[in-house]
């Protein structure tokens, strides 16, 4: 029943539209015959004038209607709509022309009638059409725009127009004004806001304003730039939110008007990978790619991007359950046309992986699994740290070899330079038993990859910050001058693949991470973004942790890298492995007792001489210094 009435309501409304149109016709007709004559109409015009509406107004009907001016929505009447009127109105002004000498009116109709009357018709339809929806906002939101928190648009351009008409619809915002960076636009309005002045003057019109908050809608603006106003918003204070950028907008990922929180990726303005797709869709689409560790942050993250590239079939292989059938049910959801096959078990199971081998018969294996956790590892897991990602490394490359896998990658680290802790030196090693497999053979590729910290990783410190700030502080860090590098998980993955799709056999990759952050810059930021003044949350120094250095190196002394095709990954020429030392290592690392870290640590400086172990400070070293 509802149907069929709203079905009648719309056929009433067009043709009450229909009839506006039709009453302006006869209006401008009139009130054009008026204007020609001063008000002051002599007889002898008269009867043409009506005679002549007589016929106008069925042409006129005709041509609206087949024009379709009836098929939009006043409420949403626009610039296109405007046109359309001015095209239906330009051609009946023609027709009119040319039918007044067929029915003997030449010369009984003024001339100036015809110019006239089009104008006086468009200012009616159109303003009747723009009247309408004025009244129907005012009706609808002209309440709103005392509702809202306060907040300022950064960017005066088409996005940020478009963004201040969605947000007058809106309870949650109520814009004061923009803030631009071109000087032609400052002191003008857009929208009927007032262009204040300069984004870089945010603290300034922040605090005159009584703002809090700020929108940056710049979607085409570079990262280096969109970085420097999140940088000046959060020392202004004020929080920020973004719209989507021109990439995401024009591949219908997003909506203008989907706002969110500037984050940390904004802060630290990674320039977007460009990665060579074809290249790795050579390499891994249409065949079996197999992922270890698949359920951590780089693996998950790998599974993603190798499933957009339509593998044949995805081998999720990991020692978590629970991690396992969550990333299976993800991209069972994702990804519903690739085949997938979430394999449960331990990197040193070698009989397991001989089978999974054997039955799927991959192309290519990536090689994330391993613990990570520098602390965690050094002390009371070390002998299980180091068998885990060494003893792990040479299962799982051993059973890709004697399979004939063609390619296997192996996710390393930025610890593996110069390393002074135990997982750092396990890493080395793990690409030294690659670097030694890859020399005594050519029917399988081993592939390094090395790269430093990613942000949100489980077990980083952005999430424990992240809890630290949720409860009112204090935020721990090490040292005052603790410095990482950082990239984003996806950029990670990406060019882990950008590495594997170059490699020949042999390579140590090093993926360019930017410039190193100091921990504690980090951890003000953080508290900035969480709408936190610093001086709400406290920063305490409690002290470098078991195995942990001030700053991390991406090359050792003795190595050089050379460039590749790629702008930001390179390759390093590492000092190579001596003959006869794999034998040795897998001895001692195949021991039925389990070693003492000590022993551990004593051991590992035998096949990795740059290790060089920290002196482990307490377990629970006392705070330094406070901050806040």
């Amino acid at each position: 029943m509802a149907k069929p009435m709203m079905h009648w309501l719309g056929k009433w409304r067009s043709f009450a539209v229909f009839a506006f149109d039709l009453l302006a016709v006869a209006t401008a007709w009139l009130a054009a015959y008026q204007l020609r004559f001063n008000f002051a109409l002599p007889d002898e015009f008269a009867p043409p004038m009506w005679a002549a509406l007589l016929l106008l107004l069925p042409v006129q009907a005709v041509v609206f209607r087949a024009m379709g001016l009836y098929r939009g929505i006043w409420f949403f009447s626009s610039l296109p709509d405007l046109l359309r009127i001015l095209k239906a109105v330009a051609l009946s002004t023609l027709l009119l022309a040319a039918i007044v000498p067929l029915f003997g009116m030449l010369g009984v109709i003024p001339r100036s009638i015809l110019v006239l009357y089009p104008l006086l018709l468009l200012v009616l339809m159109g303003g009747g059409r723009a009247a309408y929806r004025t009244w129907k906002e005012h009706r609808l939101y002209g309440e709103l725009g005392a509702q809202g928190r306060p907040v300022l648009v950064l960017g005066a351009g088409r996005a940020g127009a478009t963004l201040v008409q969605d947000l007058t619809r809106s309870t949650e915002w109520r814009v004061v004004g923009f803030l631009d960076d071109d000087p032609g636009k400052q002191r003008r309005e857009v929208m009927g806001q007032r262009v204040h002045g300069a984004i870089g003057e945010i603290g300034y019109w922040a605090h005159r304003l009584g703002v809090r908050h700020a929108i940056l809608a710049l979607p085409s603006e570079s990262e280096e730039n969109r970085q420097r106003i999140s940088a000046l918003c959060l020392q202004a204070d004020v929080k920020t939110y973004t719209v989507p950028t021109t990439e995401q907008l024009l591949s219908g990922q997003d909506r203008l008007d989907h706002l969110r929180p500037i984050n940390l990726e904004d802060l630290l303005g990674r320039t977007p990978v460009s990665i060579d797709t074809p290249e790795i869709r050579g390499l891994l689409s249409g065949r079996v790619v197999m992922v270890t560790g698949a359920g951590g942050s780089i693996g998950s993250e790998l599974c993603r991007q190798i499933c957009h590239l339509q593998p044949a079939q995805l081998l999720l292989f990991e020692n978590n359950e629970f991690a396992l059938y969550t990333l299976h049910e993800e991209l069972l959801e994702r990804f519903p046309a690739v085949a997938l096959a979430p394999l449960a078990g331990d990197v040193k199971d070698a009989g397991w992986l001989a089978e999974i081998m054997r039955r799927y018969t991959p192309s290519v294996v990536f090689h994330a699994a391993a613990y990570k956790h520098v602390p965690l590892m050094e002390e009371h897991n070390a002998w299980q740290a180091v068998r885990n990602t060494v003893l792990g490394t040479y299962v799982v490359a051993m059973a890709a070899l004697r399979a004939q896998v063609p390619e296997f990658v192996l996710v390393s680290t930025d610890k593996a330079v110069n390393p002074t802790n135990v997982m750092g030196a396990s890493k080395r090693l793990a690409e030294m038993v690659c670097q030694s497999l890859q020399g005594a053979q050519r029917d399988t590729r081993f592939e390094i990859v090395r790269f430093g910290n990613v942000l949100g990783s489980t077990g980083s410190v952005i999430p424990k910050f992240q809890a630290q700030i949720r409860k009112g502080g204090p935020i721990t860090v090490t040292h005052p001058e603790i410095t990482r590098y950082f990239m984003s998980i996806p950029e990670a993955s990406q060019l882990v693949l950008q590495a594997a799709a170059m490699g020949e056999g042999g390579e140590i990759f090093v993926l360019d991470m930017g410039q190193a952050i100091r921990i504690a810059d980090l951890a003000r930021q953080m508290i900035r973004l969480s709408g936190r003044r610093e001086d709400e949350v406290q920063i305490v120094y409690t002290g470098l942790r078991p195995g942990e250095k001030l700053y991390e190196e991406l090359l050792a002394n003795d190595e050089q890298t050379r460039p590749t095709h790629h702008p930001k990954v390179r390759i390093a020429k590492a000092r190579p492995v001596a003959e006869g030392w794999l034998d040795e290592l897998l001895d001692w690392l195949r021991a039925p007792a389990p070693r003492s870290d000590a022993e551990v640590r004593r051991d590992l400086r035998r096949w990795v001489p740059e290790y060089q172990p920290a002196t482990p400070p307490a377990l629970k070293p006392v705070p330094l210094t406070r901050e806040g």
